[in-house]
């Protein structure tokens, strides 16, 4: 992977695809139904700013039935995990990330519990 600075805060720069990346890196792994409960934005355009973090090649998707899921790709460099780790650990207790959090344990028919 041959991810450059300026591309990575790029990528980073809108506020959902940031607040998505924080929050599956707090889970691990989202499904784009989880991401569309905890965010309040349309599947549509959660979609659209996941296939720009994942050809950023910060994401990595697998399909499960009729669900996409998400987690962070382990491929990436160090110093772009050190800086999402740092930047998760700096501002998952701040608004908005505390209340996507929030939002995501409190859904109701999450995936992988009953399907949403």
């Amino acid at each position: 992977m041959n991810l450059q600075a300026d591309d990575f805060y790029s990528v980073l720069s809108h506020p959902m695809r940031l607040r998505a990346l924080i929050l599956i890196k707090q889970v691990d792994e989202l499904c784009v139904c989880e991401l569309t409960h905890s965010l309040e934005l349309a599947q549509p355009v959660i979609s659209r700013h996941l296939a720009q973090l994942k050809e950023a090649g910060l994401l990595l998707s697998r399909r499960q039935g009729l669900w996409i899921y998400y987690r962070i790709n382990d491929d990436i460099p160090a110093w772009i995990n050190d800086a999402v780790q740092i930047t998760t650990a700096g501002i998952a207790d701040t608004s908005p990330y505390k209340e996507d959090r929030i939002a995501l344990i409190t859904m109701k028919d999450r995936p992988n519990q009953v399907c949403c």
